[in-house]
Order: C-alpha cells, then sequence, then structure tokens
C-alpha cells in the first residue's frame, strides 16, 4: 500500500468509498456519526483543495481515504478532559475505507504518525471499529469535544 494526496479526479471514487463506510457505520449499530451523507462532496472537494486529503493505493485502487494536517483544529479548543500536552499536533479526520480493505485504517493511520509524531483524532461514541483501532495503536482517551453542530466525540490522543 502507498499514501498519495487525493485529485479531484479521484473524487467520485472517493465518494464512493464514503458512501460504503456509511452503509457499514448503520450496519455496524453506529447509524448518527456520516448520516445525511456526511461527509458532503463539498467538504472532500475542500479537503483536496487545501491539500490535506489523502488515498491509500493497493495494487492501482483507491483503498480508503482520510484528512490529515497539522493544524489547530477549533472544536479541540475546549474539551471536557484534558489533552495530552498542549504542543503542535497533526489532525486526522474522515478515515474510510473499502470493504475488503483490511489493514488499510492502520496503513494510514501509521503513515500519519510517521510523518507527526504528536496526533489528535475524535470520533463518535458507536464507532466501535475506529475505537478499537486507535486503541490497538495506543492512542490516549482524553475527553469529549464538541463538533460545531453541538454533536458530541470522544477525543483521542497520541504523542509518540
Amino acid at each position: 500500500m502507498t499514501i498519495r494526496k487525493t485529485t479531484l479526479h479521484d473524487l467520485p471514487e472517493v465518494c464512493g468509498i464514503y458512501e460504503q463506510a456509511r452503509d457499514f457505520m448503520r450496519a455496524s449499530g453506529n447509524p448518527n456519526q456520516w448520516k445525511d451523507r456526511d461527509p458532503s462532496r463539498e467538504v472532500i472537494e475542500r479537503d483536496i483543495r487545501k491539500e490535506a486529503s489523502y488515498v491509500c493505493v493497493s495494487d492501482d485502487a483507491i483503498v480508503a481515504v482520510f484528512y490529515f494536517n497539522i493544524e489547530r483544529e477549533p472544536t479541540y479548543e475546549k474539551i471536557d478532559g484534558k489533552w495530552l500536552n498542549d504542543d503542535p499536533y497533526g489532525v486526522v479526520h474522515r478515515v474510510a475505507r473499502t470493504g475488503d480493505a483490511h489493514g488499510a485504517g492502520a496503513f494510514c493511520l501509521n503513515w500519519c504518525l510517521g510523518k507527526f509524531s504528536n496526533i489528535r483524532i475524535d470520533t463518535h461514541r458507536d464507532n466501535a471499529p475506529m475505537r478499537r483501532l486507535l486503541d490497538s495503536y495506543g492512542f490516549t482517551y482524553c475527553g469529549i469535544i464538541w463538533l460545531a453542530n453541538g454533536d458530541e466525540r470522544m477525543a483521542f490522543q497520541k504523542n509518540i
């Protein structure tokens, strides 16, 4: 597997991966995280133009997509809990993979940790697969944050 920046040419395939991920979430007891077609095509396009969207490619096929950037995330400013540190950090959002791409999520997280040693990520309380992945990679649960729309998310951090 390799990681590369997402291009606008990848958009149809990436949108399809997010659709598969929404179906998987609903089927696995997480119907509320990406409801209403979230992330929208506009959000994905914005991520691409910002050069913060990446795809994981295996055998010339896109098998996963995610957002990664080193930036301050506004929704992380207020936390019911405590971050591990206040150092600059990388942000990971919108991780999704095709149904048959086992190990792709771990590959993407590992790539991010190779780019920056202090990573923050959040997920929905009902997203058990992502919570297991974060636990297996040694992320520490730090508390609850709130999205701009008021929805709560569980916040995690790893600092190597």
